[in-house]
């Protein structure tokens, strides 16, 4: 390992102990996003290890990666940019389908500050251009473990045996199921063919000015599918994803004590339900539905914004502390 050996040795030492962190994590209970925290780190440390044992080929590897990065950066802030304009058209004008759009505008942005503060001697600019990028920089580094974890959660998928299958509302178009609502009912029917004894709950509220509760058109869809009727059960009175989960809990306790289920909402979602499935006192894991692929990068972007306002306090302070490194890195 040559003169840095000592310090490779650490790194795969601090790799392994943080992997087992995520693994204890895992079997304790993998609803748990500090789990993706865990595995990044241990990832970090792993990579950090490889390339301390062999500089020859980590500067091989890093040189190609610095050069075709502006390439990368342009790319994903044009790809993003495509994305907000696809949500736009497709779903209507609201702040939550420009996310993907001013996600792109602002990385292109960001890259060009920085890339610009590098070349000035001006103090207060640099200040303020590092102070963006540290911040951006814990942003981007929680954001790498939603998303891993994440597209981890979604694969473990559920195991065993479960009582109910609980189904997430997403709301309707008038009094009708839309495509995304749908494709979580059809989830629940194939969830429903694998555990025959199992009773699906439907829950969601009435909307305003609604006819019929989210709950009855999810319940008419499934009949309508050939669910019978006796298995499904309808939970009326929620208007959120946490009262989805807390009042079919007491459905749940109610007609079986130490029961088990599998929640069932769309793939961006799973992280964020299985967080309040936690909160609410759920025993099962949260299983993900297919997604139309121009609807989940802002569907995901909202899901991350979300998290980030459900821990806002911390994730305030460490965004600050990231900023105020970013401020000294970039100031002299």
């Amino acid at each position: 390992m040559g003169k840095y050996g000592g310090i490779a040795t650490a790194s795969y030492v601090l790799s392994a102990l943080w992997f087992l962190a995520f693994l204890v994590g895992l079997a304790v209970d993998r609803r748990r996003l500090r789990n993706g925290v865990y595995l990044v780190i241990s990832l970090g440390f792993l990579a950090a290890s490889a390339a301390i044992s062999s500089p020859e080929t980590a500067r091989a590897l890093v040189i190609p990666v610095l050069l075709v990065s502006p390439l990368l950066i342009l790319g994903l802030s044009v790809l993003l940019m495509l994305n907000g304009v696809v949500m736009l058209w497709r779903e209507g004008w609201r702040l939550a389908n420009l996310l993907s759009l001013l996600l792109g505008i602002g990385i292109l942005l960001v890259t060009v500050a920085a890339a610009f503060a590098l070349t000035v001697k001006n103090p207060l600019f640099r200040s303020v251009v590092g102070a963006t990028v540290g911040g951006l920089g814990y942003i981007a580094f929680v954001f790498g473990c939603f998303l891993l974890y994440s597209l981890l959660y979604v694969r473990i998928g559920h195991r065993g045996h479960a009582d109910f299958i609980v189904v997430l509302g997403a709301g309707l178009e008038g009094d009708s199921v839309p495509a995304q609502l749908a494709g979580r009912l059809d989830k629940a029917r194939e969830a429903a063919s694998a555990l025959p004894d199992a009773t699906i709950i439907v829950s969601g509220g009435f909307g305003p000015d609604a006819d019929v509760s989210e709950a009855r058109a999810m319940a008419d869809y499934l009949i309508a599918g050939g669910v019978p009727p006796e298995r499904v059960v309808l939970e009326e009175k929620s208007r959120t994803t946490l009262q989805n989960l807390v009042f079919s809990e007491e459905i749940m306790a109610e007609r079986l004590p130490g029961h088990r289920c599998v929640v069932i909402t769309s793939s961006y979602h799973v992280l964020r339900a299985a967080a309040f499935a936690r909160r609410a006192g759920v025993v099962g894991h949260v299983v993900g539905a297919p997604t139309a692929k121009y609807f989940w990068p802002s569907a995901f972007l909202r899901e991350f914004v979300a998290i980030l306002v459900d821990h806002k306090l911390k994730n305030a302070a460490l965004c600050a502390l990231c900023s105020f490194f970013g401020l000294l890195a970039l100031r002299f």
